[in-house]
């Protein structure tokens, strides 16, 4: 309405220059000016009348839409409290779902605290094996499925850990290679009971899928594999001292458990493992790691199985990397030896990591008393069998080496995006020694071994976290044996071995 009063006074206004100049013009000027006049009196008047009655809808209008706006507000405050409502609901329902996750480090599924937990993982190896001038060994040229794996782990009631192995590889059949339950009271405390590791050897002790090699080094002939038991283990002081200690069925040297003890007396087992600078600051010092592991134990009664394994061959003995057996417990008079009293064994071990560069060494004597039956003389002995080994890596591409956990390339393969994966380059000696009081009571001088030498060479390509293919060539000279005979150990130790390894790995 101000407007309006505004544009009646202007248009009145505007009038009166005109009304002046016919002043001049007419004498009836004056009675025209006051007409004017009246006029504007009567505009200022419907003026006030508009504004007082337009003043209370006004106020009217700005209450309606204050009430409106008010009103709005008040829904736009209950549907945010009902969406925090939502969200809350939606949290604590999340906080109680499972967790389910899939990625490079298996299959896994949890309850919402962690308190139960299911980890599906698995390895599978397919190999090859080249032997040069080779001919007198049928069969040993070829492909092979050395592993197939699946692995079942997880947890129940937050402290209760387990683990289910079985491996299908093998040509007797499935196998059970891990089962057992481990109670976590807390890290430096826990305690074990199934089938594992025996804790002495540290390249034994190495997941088969990150070893180096595609087979172990001759100073992991003389420890044992996997055994039957109860252990306490833990890590201490944030890991910088780890220790093992259990009782075990006992097996030998070489060999996983059969599942049944051979005899009635019990084997000892221990490890402790030092790693005093894994926090310090200095990164070339936290890779360094060394210890000591043995095991002891008395057989109550004589029998064949407590002597090494008859992998590469028939009879108990020892095997090179290409798995042929260079020496076994085979008398030229046809006795049969046996294992009997004591087997003792000492493993002092030590390896060091540095960026790109790993160094892994250990020492293994494995002392047992063996026993000649069947025919005379009805002697006993006790043999000090020893063996060693270095191994040295280094990642070509620049990653991290490491003891455990393989080598995660920076770039995983996809030539697309030019990535290549990680490029390792490994070598390793390697010598095994028979003690000389084997010979010739235990053992036959012409077909066994003394000693064996290796030294391999290889070259490591990580694709992935998850695939590896590996090639390796490996050289084993003989001490002693050569001797005329149609197998193992005769047909091997009677030249060098010469053999080129391969692996496709499919991990996770």
């Amino acid at each position: 309405m101000r407007v309006v009063m505004a544009l009646l006074i202007g248009a009145v206004v505007g009038v009166q220059p005109a009304a002046l100049n016919l002043r001049a013009e007419d004498t009836n000027t004056v009675e025209l000016i006051k007409q004017l006049q009246r006029r504007i009196d009567e505009l200022e008047q419907k003026v006030k009348v508009l504004e007082h009655n337009q003043g209370p809808a006004e106020e009217a209008t700005d209450a309606k839409a204050k009430e409106h706006l008010e009103a709005l507000e008040q829904k736009v405050n209950v549907l945010e409290q009902e969406k925090e409502l939502e969200l809350e609901a939606s949290e604590a329902k999340a906080k109680e779902a499972p967790k389910v996750s899939i990625g490079a480090d298996g299959f896994n599924l949890s309850s919402a605290k962690g308190d139960f937990a299911l980890q599906l993982k698995g390895v599978l190896q397919v190999d090859s094996r080249t032997y040069f001038d080779n001919p007198a060994t049928a069969g040993n040229d070829g492909l092979l499925l050395r592993r197939a794996r699946p692995i079942l782990q997880g947890t129940v009631f937050r402290d209760f850990d387990f683990m289910f192995v079985p491996d299908f590889a093998p040509t007797a059949g499935p196998t059970i290679f891990d089962a057992y339950a481990n109670y976590r009271y807390s890290p430096g405390l826990q305690f074990q009971a199934g089938k594992y590791k025996v804790p002495i050897g540290l390249e034994q002790l190495m997941l088969d899928r990150d070893t180096l090699f595609n087979e172990r080094a001759l100073a992991t002939a003389l420890v044992p594999n996997r055994d039957v038991g109860f252990e306490l283990h833990g890590d201490l002081l944030d890991g910088r001292v780890s220790y093992a200690g259990g009782v075990f069925n006992g097996t030998s040297d070489g060999a996983n458990s059969s599942n049944v003890d051979f005899s009635n007396d019990r084997a000892f087992a221990g490890r402790l493992f030092f790693q005093p600078f894994n926090h310090t600051s200095a990164a070339a010092l936290q890779g360094i790691g060394f210890g000591v592991a043995g095991s002891y134990e008395t057989m109550s009664t004589t029998n064949t199985a407590g002597l090494p394994s008859t992998t590469g061959g028939t009879l108990p003995g020892y095997f090179t990397d290409g798995q042929q057996q260079f020496f076994a417990y085979n008398p030229a008079d046809k006795a049969v030896v046996v294992a009997a009293q004591n087997h003792w064994r000492l493993s002092p071990q030590a390896y060091y990591f540095y960026g790109p560069f790993g160094l892994l060494g250990e020492y293994a004597i494995s002392d047992q008393t063996v026993r000649r039956t069947v025919v005379a003389p009805f002697s006993s002995a006790h043999l000090d069998n020893t063996a060693w080994e270095v191994t040295a890596s280094w990642v070509l591409t620049g990653e991290d080496a490491a003891y455990a956990g393989g080598v995660i390339p920076r770039r995983p393969f996809n030539p697309a995006e030019g990535g290549w994966g990680a490029l390792q380059l490994v070598g390793r000696y390697a010598e095994l020694d028979i003690d000389p009081a084997a010979f010739p009571s235990f053992a036959d001088p012409k077909t066994s071994a003394h000693s064996a030498a290796a030294w391999s060479i290889g070259l490591n390509w990580y694709l992935n976290r998850n695939v590896e293919v590996k090639t390796s060539f490996s050289y084993t000279t003989f001490s002693g044996g050569g001797g005329a005979g149609t197998s193992a150990p005769a047909t091997v130790t009677q030249k060098p071995e010469e053999v080129l390894f391969t692996r496709i790995q499919l991990a996770f």
